[in-house]
């Protein structure tokens, strides 16, 4: 299913050229019509904000978000496992079903990724992908309402998400991702003024209507 895959492209850093690709990633969405019209509708929210931002721009706030605050990491396992060696286990495991499927990753990628495992799930029938994103849904639960309580325009990609899973999130198990990675874990730098706050917060002119 395509619009896994479009949830991966815009979990991914945005490459330059990601502008040139807005209009095809919307019309993907809107064909498949994989998920309700409210996740569609807020999912094209963000895109518009893309749109209109400097490509240099939505990088920078990108790395701001994900790759600086060790509490909205995107890996999975770190969320649950830290870094135990329960985590090195659980990715073995699901490297496993990716070979199984016929999918090999490189070793510079971690299986444990989102918007790699998205990208798996894309490849799968729709019951076997919303059933396999339900064991994680908790997971993008947790960050959802990280990213919410950032104002982060992200936060509709993993409302997303969760729509697609077969299950929804058990308040327990999102209690206990949130208790795993606190703002305390992220690093100093991504908690350095009132920039980086901003940044997060992604919001440009023209997209001012969009909810994070």
């Amino acid at each position: 299913m395509k619009t896994f895959k479009v949830l991966s492209v815009l979990l991914s850093y945005p490459e330059s050229e990601l502008s040139d690709q807005l209009g095809s990633l919307s019309e993907v969405l809107d064909s498949e019509a994989l998920l309700p019209i409210e996740h569609r509708q807020a999912l094209q929210c963000l895109l518009d904000i893309l749109r209109v931002l400097d490509p240099l721009d939505a990088q920078e706030r990108y790395v701001a978000l994900f790759d600086r605050n060790r509490s909205l990491s995107l890996h999975l396992y770190e969320h649950i496992h830290g870094e135990s060696r329960d985590r090195g286990q659980a990715m073995v495991q699901l490297a496993e079903i990716y070979r199984l499927h016929g999918v090999e990753i490189s070793a510079a990628e971690l299986p444990d990724y989102l918007p790699l495992f998205l990208e798996f799930l894309s490849l799968l029938p729709i019951k076997a992908a919303a059933s396999l994103l339900a064991e994680a849904v908790h997971v993008v639960a947790a960050l959802r309402e990280k990213l919410e309580a950032r104002g982060s325009a992200y936060a509709v990609v993993m409302g997303a998400i969760e729509a697609l899973a077969a299950k929804p999130a058990e308040r327990a198990a999102v209690d206990e991702v949130l208790a795993m990675l606190k703002p305390e874990a992220d690093s100093l730098d991504a908690l350095d003024g009132q920039w980086e706050e901003e940044a997060v917060r992604f919001t440009a002119a023209g997209a001012a209507s969009c909810a994070g």
